[in-house]
Protein backbone atom coordinates (compact mmCIF):
# COMPACT_ATOMS: atom_id res chain seq x y z
CA UNK A 1 0.00 0.00 0.00
CA UNK A 2 1.26 3.51 -0.68
CA UNK A 3 1.67 4.06 3.02
CA UNK A 4 4.02 6.91 3.56
CA UNK A 5 3.69 9.85 5.88
CA UNK A 6 3.82 12.47 3.18
CA UNK A 7 2.12 10.79 0.24
CA UNK A 8 3.27 11.53 -3.29
CA UNK A 9 1.33 11.18 -6.51
CA UNK A 10 2.99 10.91 -9.92
CA UNK A 11 1.43 13.26 -12.46
CA UNK A 12 3.73 12.35 -15.32
CA UNK A 13 1.69 14.05 -18.04
CA UNK A 14 2.21 17.45 -16.44
CA UNK A 15 5.58 16.74 -14.84
CA UNK A 16 7.10 20.17 -15.65
CA UNK A 17 3.97 22.26 -16.15
CA UNK A 18 3.06 22.70 -12.52
CA UNK A 19 1.51 25.79 -11.09
CA UNK A 20 2.82 27.15 -7.82
CA UNK A 21 0.60 25.55 -5.19
CA UNK A 22 1.59 25.12 -1.58
CA UNK A 23 1.94 21.73 0.01
CA UNK A 24 0.02 19.87 1.18
CA UNK A 25 -2.36 20.08 -1.75
CA UNK A 26 -4.82 17.82 0.12
CA UNK A 27 -4.16 18.44 3.83
CA UNK A 28 -5.22 16.15 6.63
CA UNK A 29 -6.56 12.62 6.26
CA UNK A 30 -5.90 12.18 2.51
CA UNK A 31 -3.31 9.38 2.24
CA UNK A 32 -2.20 7.19 -0.67
CA UNK A 33 -3.20 9.57 -3.47
CA UNK A 34 -3.80 8.40 -7.00
CA UNK A 35 -4.08 11.37 -9.36
CA UNK A 36 -4.71 11.69 -13.08
CA UNK A 37 -5.00 14.47 -15.64
CA UNK A 38 -7.99 14.12 -17.98
CA UNK A 39 -7.97 16.54 -20.92
CA UNK A 40 -11.38 15.31 -22.11
CA UNK A 41 -12.97 16.59 -18.88
CA UNK A 42 -12.12 20.27 -19.27
CA UNK A 43 -8.43 19.64 -18.55
CA UNK A 44 -9.08 18.58 -14.97
CA UNK A 45 -6.92 16.79 -12.43
CA UNK A 46 -8.66 14.16 -10.31
CA UNK A 47 -7.30 12.58 -7.11
CA UNK A 48 -8.58 9.59 -5.14
CA UNK A 49 -7.50 8.92 -1.54
CA UNK A 50 -7.50 5.98 0.86
CA UNK A 51 -10.28 6.00 3.44
CA UNK A 52 -9.58 2.88 5.58
CA UNK A 53 -12.60 2.46 7.90
CA UNK A 54 -14.17 5.84 7.15
CA UNK A 55 -17.48 5.94 5.29
CA UNK A 56 -18.31 7.41 2.79
CA UNK A 57 -15.07 6.07 1.35
CA UNK A 58 -12.49 6.97 -1.30
CA UNK A 59 -13.00 10.75 -1.55
CA UNK A 60 -12.51 12.16 -5.06
CA UNK A 61 -11.11 15.68 -5.44
CA UNK A 62 -10.85 17.77 -8.61
CA UNK A 63 -8.70 20.75 -9.64
CA UNK A 64 -7.84 22.65 -12.79
CA UNK A 65 -4.86 24.59 -11.47
CA UNK A 66 -3.28 22.21 -8.90
CA UNK A 67 -3.94 24.87 -6.27
CA UNK A 68 -7.70 24.84 -5.76
CA UNK A 69 -9.14 21.42 -4.91
CA UNK A 70 -12.78 20.50 -4.42
CA UNK A 71 -14.39 17.33 -3.12
CA UNK A 72 -16.71 16.18 -5.90
CA UNK A 73 -17.86 12.87 -4.44
CA UNK A 74 -16.99 9.60 -2.74
CA UNK A 75 -16.51 6.43 -4.78
CA UNK A 76 -18.00 4.40 -1.90
CA UNK A 77 -21.18 6.32 -1.13
CA UNK A 78 -23.69 3.49 -0.52
CA UNK A 79 -23.40 0.88 2.26
CA UNK A 80 -24.56 -1.85 -0.11
CA UNK A 81 -21.48 -1.32 -2.28
CA UNK A 82 -19.27 -2.87 0.37
CA UNK A 83 -21.27 -4.24 3.33
CA UNK A 84 -18.23 -6.16 4.60
CA UNK A 85 -16.60 -2.88 5.60
CA UNK A 86 -18.29 -3.37 8.97
CA UNK A 87 -16.17 -6.49 9.48
CA UNK A 88 -12.89 -4.70 8.79
CA UNK A 89 -11.81 -4.75 12.43
CA UNK A 90 -8.75 -2.82 13.54
CA UNK A 91 -7.71 0.75 12.85
CA UNK A 92 -5.42 -0.31 9.98
CA UNK A 93 -8.13 -2.22 8.12
CA UNK A 94 -10.54 -1.02 5.45
CA UNK A 95 -9.87 0.60 2.08
CA UNK A 96 -6.20 0.75 1.11
CA UNK A 97 -4.57 2.72 -1.70
CA UNK A 98 -7.08 3.15 -4.56
CA UNK A 99 -5.69 3.57 -8.07
CA UNK A 100 -7.68 6.00 -10.23
CA UNK A 101 -7.46 5.72 -14.03
CA UNK A 102 -9.32 7.02 -17.12
CA UNK A 103 -9.65 4.83 -20.24
CA UNK A 104 -12.02 4.89 -23.21
CA UNK A 105 -14.26 7.61 -21.73
CA UNK A 106 -14.64 5.85 -18.39
CA UNK A 107 -13.13 6.28 -14.94
CA UNK A 108 -11.89 3.21 -13.06
CA UNK A 109 -10.76 2.59 -9.49
CA UNK A 110 -9.00 -0.55 -8.32
CA UNK A 111 -8.57 -0.87 -4.57
CA UNK A 112 -8.33 -3.39 -1.74
CA UNK A 113 -10.62 -3.91 1.24
CA UNK A 114 -8.19 -5.27 3.82
CA UNK A 115 -9.10 -7.30 6.89
CA UNK A 116 -5.88 -6.53 8.68
CA UNK A 117 -6.53 -8.73 11.72
CA UNK A 118 -6.73 -11.90 9.62
CA UNK A 119 -3.67 -14.14 9.18
CA UNK A 120 -1.20 -12.69 6.70
CA UNK A 121 -1.24 -15.87 4.60
CA UNK A 122 -5.05 -16.08 4.40
CA UNK A 123 -6.23 -15.08 0.89
CA UNK A 124 -9.51 -13.85 2.41
CA UNK A 125 -7.52 -11.04 4.06
CA UNK A 126 -7.43 -9.22 0.70
CA UNK A 127 -10.68 -8.30 -1.11
CA UNK A 128 -9.69 -6.56 -4.35
CA UNK A 129 -12.42 -4.71 -6.24
CA UNK A 130 -13.13 -2.68 -9.38
CA UNK A 131 -15.32 0.45 -9.36
CA UNK A 132 -16.20 2.47 -12.45
CA UNK A 133 -18.20 5.49 -13.62
CA UNK A 134 -18.69 7.57 -16.75
CA UNK A 135 -19.36 10.76 -14.76
CA UNK A 136 -17.69 11.26 -11.36
CA UNK A 137 -19.73 14.41 -10.65
CA UNK A 138 -23.10 12.68 -10.37
CA UNK A 139 -24.64 11.56 -7.08
CA UNK A 140 -23.77 7.96 -6.22
CA UNK A 141 -21.70 7.95 -9.40
CA UNK A 142 -19.65 4.82 -8.89
CA UNK A 143 -20.77 1.28 -9.67
CA UNK A 144 -21.19 -1.64 -7.34
CA UNK A 145 -17.86 -3.43 -7.09
CA UNK A 146 -16.63 -6.28 -9.23
CA UNK A 147 -14.40 -8.50 -7.09
CA UNK A 148 -11.27 -10.15 -8.46
CA UNK A 149 -8.74 -12.59 -6.98
CA UNK A 150 -5.41 -11.08 -5.99
CA UNK A 151 -3.47 -12.11 -2.89
CA UNK A 152 -2.11 -8.74 -1.88
CA UNK A 153 -2.93 -5.05 -2.11
CA UNK A 154 -2.27 -1.79 -3.99
CA UNK A 155 -3.61 -3.17 -7.26
CA UNK A 156 -3.14 -0.88 -10.27
CA UNK A 157 -4.32 -1.37 -13.89
CA UNK A 158 -2.33 -0.79 -17.07
CA UNK A 159 -3.85 -1.04 -20.58
CA UNK A 160 -1.56 -2.37 -23.29
CA UNK A 161 -1.86 -1.27 -26.91
CA UNK A 162 -3.87 -4.39 -27.77
CA UNK A 163 -6.37 -3.67 -24.98
CA UNK A 164 -5.13 -6.28 -22.52
CA UNK A 165 -5.38 -5.08 -18.92
CA UNK A 166 -2.39 -5.92 -16.74
CA UNK A 167 -2.67 -5.41 -13.01
CA UNK A 168 0.31 -4.88 -10.75
CA UNK A 169 0.05 -5.25 -6.99
CA UNK A 170 2.04 -5.79 -3.82
CA UNK A 171 2.43 -9.35 -2.57
CA UNK A 172 2.22 -9.47 1.27
CA UNK A 173 5.73 -8.45 2.23
CA UNK A 174 5.66 -10.41 5.50
CA UNK A 175 5.44 -13.59 3.39
CA UNK A 176 7.55 -12.71 0.35
CA UNK A 177 8.28 -9.06 -0.52
CA UNK A 178 7.81 -8.46 -4.24
CA UNK A 179 5.52 -6.99 -6.89
CA UNK A 180 3.14 -9.35 -8.71
CA UNK A 181 1.35 -8.99 -12.05
CA UNK A 182 -1.72 -10.60 -13.63
CA UNK A 183 -4.08 -10.09 -16.56
CA UNK A 184 -7.61 -9.02 -15.62
CA UNK A 185 -11.04 -8.77 -17.23
CA UNK A 186 -12.50 -5.57 -15.78
CA UNK A 187 -16.05 -6.60 -16.64
CA UNK A 188 -16.09 -10.01 -14.98
CA UNK A 189 -13.18 -9.98 -12.54
CA UNK A 190 -11.68 -13.08 -14.15
CA UNK A 191 -7.89 -13.08 -13.93
CA UNK A 192 -4.82 -15.08 -14.78
CA UNK A 193 -2.43 -16.37 -12.14
CA UNK A 194 -0.38 -13.62 -10.51
CA UNK A 195 3.37 -13.88 -11.10
CA UNK A 196 6.29 -11.94 -9.59
CA UNK A 197 7.91 -9.28 -11.79
CA UNK A 198 10.25 -7.34 -9.43
CA UNK A 199 11.53 -7.66 -5.86
CA UNK A 200 12.38 -3.99 -5.44
CA UNK A 201 15.76 -2.78 -4.21
CA UNK A 202 15.71 -4.48 -0.82
CA UNK A 203 13.77 -1.86 1.13
CA UNK A 204 10.96 -2.80 3.47
CA UNK A 205 7.57 -3.57 1.89
CA UNK A 206 7.82 -3.04 -1.89
CA UNK A 207 4.33 -1.76 -2.70
CA UNK A 208 2.26 0.89 -4.49
CA UNK A 209 3.28 -0.22 -8.03
CA UNK A 210 2.31 1.73 -11.15
CA UNK A 211 3.41 1.05 -14.74
CA UNK A 212 4.02 3.91 -17.20
CA UNK A 213 4.90 3.25 -20.86
CA UNK A 214 7.37 5.80 -22.26
CA UNK A 215 9.93 5.74 -25.09
CA UNK A 216 9.49 2.02 -25.65
CA UNK A 217 10.05 1.13 -21.99
CA UNK A 218 7.65 -0.09 -19.35
CA UNK A 219 8.61 1.82 -16.22
CA UNK A 220 7.59 0.22 -12.92
CA UNK A 221 7.55 2.82 -10.13
CA UNK A 222 6.96 1.63 -6.57
CA UNK A 223 7.25 2.59 -2.91
CA UNK A 224 9.64 0.97 -0.44
CA UNK A 225 10.79 1.54 3.12
CA UNK A 226 7.49 1.67 4.98
CA UNK A 227 5.18 4.53 5.79
CA UNK A 228 7.37 6.93 7.73
CA UNK A 229 10.79 8.49 7.68
CA UNK A 230 12.40 5.70 5.64
CA UNK A 231 9.91 5.90 2.80
CA UNK A 232 11.35 6.05 -0.72
CA UNK A 233 10.33 5.89 -4.37
CA UNK A 234 12.21 3.41 -6.56
CA UNK A 235 11.92 2.37 -10.21
CA UNK A 236 12.80 -0.31 -12.73
CA UNK A 237 12.12 -0.66 -16.45
CA UNK A 238 11.81 -3.27 -19.19
CA UNK A 239 11.14 -3.50 -22.93
CA UNK A 240 8.58 -6.21 -22.10
CA UNK A 241 5.57 -5.78 -19.81
CA UNK A 242 6.40 -9.16 -18.26
CA UNK A 243 10.01 -8.20 -17.54
CA UNK A 244 12.73 -8.73 -16.65
CA UNK A 245 12.91 -5.30 -15.02
CA UNK A 246 16.22 -3.48 -14.60
CA UNK A 247 16.47 -1.17 -11.55
CA UNK A 248 17.31 2.51 -11.99
CA UNK A 249 21.01 3.07 -11.28
CA UNK A 250 20.25 6.06 -9.05
CA UNK A 251 17.55 4.48 -6.86
CA UNK A 252 15.93 5.75 -4.72
CA UNK A 253 14.51 8.45 -6.97
CA UNK A 254 12.97 10.21 -3.98
CA UNK A 255 13.35 9.52 -0.29
CA UNK A 256 12.17 10.75 3.06
CA UNK A 257 15.18 9.28 4.87
CA UNK A 258 17.96 11.43 6.37
CA UNK A 259 16.32 14.70 5.43
CA UNK A 260 15.14 17.82 7.20
CA UNK A 261 12.89 18.72 4.29
CA UNK A 262 9.14 19.18 4.23
CA UNK A 263 8.01 15.60 4.81
CA UNK A 264 10.60 14.71 7.40
CA UNK A 265 10.29 17.69 9.71
CA UNK A 266 7.94 20.59 9.10
CA UNK A 267 4.62 18.76 8.89
CA UNK A 268 4.44 17.18 12.34
CA UNK A 269 2.86 13.70 12.19
CA UNK A 270 1.11 14.54 15.44
CA UNK A 271 -1.16 17.08 13.80
CA UNK A 272 -3.04 16.02 10.70
CA UNK A 273 -1.92 12.54 9.74
CA UNK A 274 -0.96 11.37 6.27
CA UNK A 275 -1.51 13.99 3.58
CA UNK A 276 -1.11 14.46 -0.17
CA UNK A 277 1.83 16.51 -1.39
CA UNK A 278 3.09 17.34 -4.85
CA UNK A 279 6.53 17.90 -6.34
CA UNK A 280 8.17 18.63 -9.69
CA UNK A 281 9.61 15.85 -11.82
CA UNK A 282 11.67 15.89 -15.03
CA UNK A 283 11.53 12.91 -17.40
CA UNK A 284 13.71 13.21 -20.49
CA UNK A 285 13.57 10.79 -23.41
CA UNK A 286 15.10 7.37 -22.71
CA UNK A 287 16.15 8.52 -19.24
CA UNK A 288 14.91 7.89 -15.73
CA UNK A 289 12.53 10.35 -14.01
CA UNK A 290 14.20 12.89 -11.74
CA UNK A 291 12.23 14.21 -8.76
CA UNK A 292 12.76 17.41 -6.83
CA UNK A 293 12.70 17.18 -3.04
CA UNK A 294 9.31 17.97 -1.59
CA UNK A 295 9.02 21.49 -0.22
CA UNK A 296 6.32 23.74 1.15
CA UNK A 297 6.10 25.82 -2.02
CA UNK A 298 6.32 24.22 -5.45
CA UNK A 299 8.37 26.15 -8.00
CA UNK A 300 8.35 26.03 -11.76
CA UNK A 301 6.05 27.50 -14.42
CA UNK A 302 2.60 28.61 -13.41
CA UNK A 303 -0.72 27.17 -14.52
CA UNK A 304 -3.54 29.72 -15.01
CA UNK A 305 -5.50 30.12 -11.79
CA UNK A 306 -8.93 28.48 -12.16
CA UNK A 307 -10.45 28.63 -8.68
CA UNK A 308 -13.98 27.60 -9.65
CA UNK A 309 -14.50 23.83 -9.85
CA UNK A 310 -17.83 22.19 -10.60
CA UNK A 311 -19.35 19.95 -7.94
CA UNK A 312 -21.43 20.06 -4.76
CA UNK A 313 -18.76 19.31 -2.18
CA UNK A 314 -16.65 21.84 -0.30
CA UNK A 315 -13.26 23.14 -1.29
CA UNK A 316 -10.51 21.39 0.64
CA UNK A 317 -9.76 24.04 3.26
CA UNK A 318 -13.15 25.79 3.24
CA UNK A 319 -14.82 26.48 6.61
CA UNK A 320 -17.92 24.69 7.82
CA UNK A 321 -21.05 26.70 8.63
CA UNK A 322 -23.59 23.89 8.84
CA UNK A 323 -27.16 24.35 10.08
CA UNK A 324 -28.82 21.09 8.89
CA UNK A 325 -31.93 22.63 7.28
CA UNK A 326 -35.04 20.50 6.62
CA UNK A 327 -34.91 18.12 3.66
CA UNK A 328 -31.16 18.51 3.23
CA UNK A 329 -28.72 15.59 2.98
CA UNK A 330 -25.72 15.11 5.18
CA UNK A 331 -22.85 17.01 3.50
CA UNK A 332 -20.60 14.69 1.52
CA UNK A 333 -17.43 15.62 3.41
CA UNK A 334 -18.85 14.39 6.72
CA UNK A 335 -17.85 10.86 7.59
CA UNK A 336 -18.68 7.96 9.88
CA UNK A 337 -16.38 5.28 11.24
CA UNK A 338 -17.38 2.11 9.38
CA UNK A 339 -20.92 1.81 8.03
CA UNK A 340 -23.45 3.96 9.89
CA UNK A 341 -26.65 2.79 11.54
CA UNK A 342 -28.87 5.05 9.46
CA UNK A 343 -31.67 5.22 12.03
CA UNK A 344 -29.25 6.85 14.47
CA UNK A 345 -29.18 10.06 12.42
CA UNK A 346 -31.92 12.47 11.33
CA UNK A 347 -31.78 15.99 9.89
CA UNK A 348 -34.35 18.48 11.22
CA UNK A 349 -36.61 15.90 12.91
CA UNK A 350 -40.10 17.04 14.04
CA UNK A 351 -39.87 19.73 16.69
CA UNK A 352 -36.16 20.31 16.16
CA UNK A 353 -35.66 22.22 12.90
CA UNK A 354 -32.13 22.98 11.77
CA UNK A 355 -30.55 20.28 13.90
CA UNK A 356 -28.87 16.94 13.43
CA UNK A 357 -30.32 14.32 15.76
CA UNK A 358 -28.16 11.49 17.03
CA UNK A 359 -29.36 8.42 18.92
CA UNK A 360 -26.76 6.89 21.24
CA UNK A 361 -25.07 3.66 20.25
CA UNK A 362 -24.37 0.84 22.67
CA UNK A 363 -20.68 1.19 21.89
CA UNK A 364 -18.49 4.19 22.40
CA UNK A 365 -15.66 5.03 20.02
CA UNK A 366 -13.42 2.41 21.56
CA UNK A 367 -15.91 -0.43 21.25
CA UNK A 368 -15.74 -3.64 23.28
CA UNK A 369 -12.21 -4.57 22.16
CA UNK A 370 -10.80 -1.35 20.68
CA UNK A 371 -11.04 -2.87 17.19
CA UNK A 372 -14.53 -3.84 16.12
CA UNK A 373 -17.92 -2.21 16.04
CA UNK A 374 -20.42 -4.97 15.40
CA UNK A 375 -23.39 -2.87 16.49
CA UNK A 376 -22.21 0.43 15.04
CA UNK A 377 -20.93 3.61 16.63
CA UNK A 378 -22.89 6.85 16.55
CA UNK A 379 -20.29 9.28 15.27
CA UNK A 380 -20.12 11.80 12.44
CA UNK A 381 -17.14 14.02 11.79
CA UNK A 382 -14.96 15.88 9.35
CA UNK A 383 -11.23 15.92 8.63
CA UNK A 384 -8.87 18.30 10.41
CA UNK A 385 -7.25 20.11 7.48
CA UNK A 386 -5.43 22.96 9.27
CA UNK A 387 -2.57 22.91 11.73
CA UNK A 388 -4.50 25.41 13.83
CA UNK A 389 -8.30 25.60 13.81
CA UNK A 390 -11.47 26.13 15.84
CA UNK A 391 -14.27 23.54 15.76
CA UNK A 392 -17.51 23.93 17.72
CA UNK A 393 -21.05 22.59 17.87
CA UNK A 394 -24.13 23.49 19.90
CA UNK A 395 -26.07 20.87 21.85
CA UNK A 396 -29.65 22.15 21.99
CA UNK A 397 -32.89 21.13 23.59
CA UNK A 398 -31.63 21.08 27.17
CA UNK A 399 -29.63 17.89 26.69
CA UNK A 400 -29.22 16.01 29.94
CA UNK A 401 -28.09 12.37 29.77
CA UNK A 402 -30.89 10.08 30.84
CA UNK A 403 -28.82 7.21 32.20
CA UNK A 404 -25.58 6.48 33.97
CA UNK A 405 -22.62 6.83 31.52
CA UNK A 406 -24.89 8.16 28.76
CA UNK A 407 -22.75 10.67 26.90
CA UNK A 408 -22.62 13.02 23.93
CA UNK A 409 -19.89 15.28 22.76
CA UNK A 410 -17.16 16.22 20.30
CA UNK A 411 -14.21 14.03 19.43
CA UNK A 412 -10.75 13.80 17.91
CA UNK A 413 -10.16 10.28 16.59
CA UNK A 414 -7.84 7.72 18.26
CA UNK A 415 -9.30 9.39 20.37
CA UNK A 416 -9.94 12.22 22.80
CA UNK A 417 -13.58 12.50 23.90
CA UNK A 418 -15.02 15.78 25.14
CA UNK A 419 -18.57 15.08 26.22
CA UNK A 420 -21.55 15.73 28.44
CA UNK A 421 -21.94 12.63 30.60
CA UNK A 422 -24.04 11.35 33.48
CA UNK A 423 -21.84 10.07 36.31
CA UNK A 424 -24.05 9.13 39.23
CA UNK A 425 -21.37 6.57 40.05
CA UNK A 426 -18.19 8.45 39.21
CA UNK A 427 -16.04 5.38 39.92
CA UNK A 428 -16.79 4.06 36.42
CA UNK A 429 -14.25 5.91 34.29
CA UNK A 430 -13.04 3.08 32.09
CA UNK A 431 -13.41 3.97 28.42
CA UNK A 432 -13.74 0.31 27.41
CA UNK A 433 -17.24 -1.11 27.90
CA UNK A 434 -17.19 -4.61 29.31
CA UNK A 435 -20.36 -5.55 27.46
CA UNK A 436 -24.07 -4.71 27.49
CA UNK A 437 -25.23 -3.78 30.98
CA UNK A 438 -28.74 -3.50 32.37
CA UNK A 439 -30.27 -0.08 32.10
CA UNK A 440 -29.87 1.96 35.26
CA UNK A 441 -32.83 3.35 37.12
CA UNK A 442 -34.74 6.30 35.75
CA UNK A 443 -33.32 8.48 38.49
CA UNK A 444 -32.58 11.94 37.13
CA UNK A 445 -29.03 12.67 36.01
CA UNK A 446 -29.57 16.40 36.27
CA UNK A 447 -27.49 16.73 39.43
CA UNK A 448 -24.80 14.33 38.16
CA UNK A 449 -23.98 15.84 34.78
CA UNK A 450 -20.36 16.55 33.96
CA UNK A 451 -18.14 17.57 31.12
CA UNK A 452 -15.52 14.87 30.70
CA UNK A 453 -12.28 14.90 28.70
CA UNK A 454 -11.10 11.33 28.23
CA UNK A 455 -8.16 10.05 26.20
CA UNK A 456 -7.83 6.59 24.69
CA UNK A 457 -4.50 6.14 22.94
CA UNK A 458 -1.99 3.36 22.52
CA UNK A 459 0.67 5.99 21.79
CA UNK A 460 0.31 7.75 25.16
CA UNK A 461 3.57 7.34 27.07
CA UNK A 462 1.82 7.72 30.44
CA UNK A 463 -1.81 7.26 31.51
CA UNK A 464 -3.96 10.33 30.87
CA UNK A 465 -6.31 11.03 33.79
CA UNK A 466 -9.87 12.08 33.01
CA UNK A 467 -10.80 15.73 33.41
CA UNK A 468 -14.24 16.33 34.98
CA UNK A 469 -16.08 19.65 35.13
CA UNK A 470 -19.46 19.85 36.86
CA UNK A 471 -22.17 21.00 34.49
CA UNK A 472 -25.44 21.84 36.28
CA UNK A 473 -28.58 21.30 34.26
CA UNK A 474 -30.43 24.22 32.71
CA UNK A 475 -33.48 25.23 34.71
CA UNK A 476 -35.55 25.44 31.55
CA UNK A 477 -35.39 22.41 29.22
CA UNK A 478 -37.62 24.04 26.62
CA UNK A 479 -36.52 23.26 23.09
CA UNK A 480 -36.90 26.91 22.09
CA UNK A 481 -35.28 28.61 25.06
CA UNK A 482 -31.79 29.91 24.17
CA UNK A 483 -30.51 29.15 27.66
CA UNK A 484 -30.79 25.43 26.99
CA UNK A 485 -27.83 25.41 24.62
CA UNK A 486 -24.40 24.03 25.53
CA UNK A 487 -21.58 24.83 23.15
CA UNK A 488 -18.53 22.57 23.03
CA UNK A 489 -15.38 23.74 21.28
CA UNK A 490 -12.12 22.09 20.26
CA UNK A 491 -9.28 24.41 19.33
CA UNK A 492 -5.68 23.92 18.21
CA UNK A 493 -3.50 26.96 18.88
CA UNK A 494 -0.23 25.13 18.25
CA UNK A 495 1.12 21.78 17.05
CA UNK A 496 1.19 20.06 20.44
CA UNK A 497 -2.12 20.63 22.26
CA UNK A 498 -5.87 20.74 21.79
CA UNK A 499 -7.86 23.13 23.97
CA UNK A 500 -11.36 22.01 25.05
CA UNK A 501 -13.79 24.79 25.99
CA UNK A 502 -17.49 25.14 26.70
CA UNK A 503 -20.27 27.65 27.23
CA UNK A 504 -23.53 26.97 29.03
CA UNK A 505 -25.94 29.65 27.95
CA UNK A 506 -27.98 29.40 31.15
CA UNK A 507 -25.11 31.24 32.85
CA UNK A 508 -23.21 34.42 32.17
CA UNK A 509 -19.81 34.65 30.51
CA UNK A 510 -18.25 33.36 27.34
CA UNK A 511 -16.26 30.23 26.54
CA UNK A 512 -14.53 28.58 29.48
CA UNK A 513 -11.58 26.22 29.21
CA UNK A 514 -12.37 22.75 30.50
CA UNK A 515 -8.96 21.19 29.82
CA UNK A 516 -6.37 20.11 27.29
CA UNK A 517 -5.34 17.13 25.18
CA UNK A 518 -2.08 16.20 23.47
CA UNK A 519 -1.99 16.00 19.68
CA UNK A 520 0.51 13.13 19.96
CA UNK A 521 -2.24 10.99 21.51
CA UNK A 522 -4.20 10.97 18.26
CA UNK A 523 -1.17 10.34 16.07
CA UNK A 524 -1.37 6.71 15.08
CA UNK A 525 -1.89 4.47 12.09
CA UNK A 526 -2.36 5.31 8.46
CA UNK A 527 -5.17 7.86 8.61
CA UNK A 528 -5.53 11.33 10.17
CA UNK A 529 -7.54 13.32 12.68
CA UNK A 530 -11.33 13.54 12.54
CA UNK A 531 -13.36 16.13 14.45
CA UNK A 532 -17.00 15.46 15.12
CA UNK A 533 -19.85 14.54 17.43
CA UNK A 534 -20.82 11.28 19.07
CA UNK A 535 -23.56 9.81 21.28
CA UNK A 536 -23.11 6.65 23.33
CA UNK A 537 -24.35 4.65 26.26
CA UNK A 538 -20.78 3.49 26.98
CA UNK A 539 -21.88 -0.16 26.97
CA UNK A 540 -25.42 0.49 28.21
CA UNK A 541 -28.61 0.59 26.20
CA UNK A 542 -29.13 4.36 26.23
CA UNK A 543 -31.93 6.14 24.39
CA UNK A 544 -31.79 9.90 25.05
CA UNK A 545 -31.65 11.73 21.69
CA UNK A 546 -28.99 14.34 21.10
CA UNK A 547 -29.65 17.42 18.95
CA UNK A 548 -26.74 19.42 17.55
CA UNK A 549 -26.75 22.63 15.53
CA UNK A 550 -24.44 25.46 14.52
CA UNK A 551 -21.64 23.16 13.39
CA UNK A 552 -18.59 25.36 12.78
CA UNK A 553 -15.06 24.68 11.57
CA UNK A 554 -12.66 27.54 10.88
CA UNK A 555 -9.07 27.13 9.75
CA UNK A 556 -6.68 29.53 11.47
CA UNK A 557 -3.21 28.69 10.18
CA UNK A 558 -1.35 26.12 8.12
CA UNK A 559 2.17 25.39 9.37
CA UNK A 560 4.43 24.26 6.53
CA UNK A 561 7.87 25.10 7.90
CA UNK A 562 9.61 25.84 11.16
Amino acid sequence: MKLFLCALSLLSTYSRVLGRPHNPILPGFHPDPSCIFVSEWDSTFFCASSSFNAFPGIPIHASQDLQTWRLIGNALSRPEQLPNLTNAVGGTSGIWAPTLRYHNNEFFILTTLVFDKMPIDDPARWDNIILRTKNPYTVNAWSDPVHFPFVGYDTSPFWSEDGTVYVQGAHPWQVSPHIDQMQLDLDTGEATKQVPIWNGTGGLAPEGPHVHFKDGYYYLIIAEGGTGLNHMVTAARSRNINGPFTPAPNNPLLTNANTSSYCGQSRSPHVQGRETVLTNMTWNKDEWPVFENVSGTIGGPTLPLRPSIRGNGPYTTAPDHLTFPPNSPLPIHLTHWRLPTTSAYAISPPGYPDTLRLLPSLLNLTGFDANSAETGQTFVGRRQVHSEFVFSVDFVGGYVPGEEEEEAGGDGNHHIDFGIVCLKDSKNKDNKPSGPAPQSSQQSCASSTFLRIRTTSTTATTPRPDTLVSLPSSSNPSTTHPQTTTRLEIRADNLTHYVFSYARFSSSGGMRIAGYGLTEDVSWGFTGTLLGVYATGNGRNASTPVYVSRWRYEGVRQVTSR
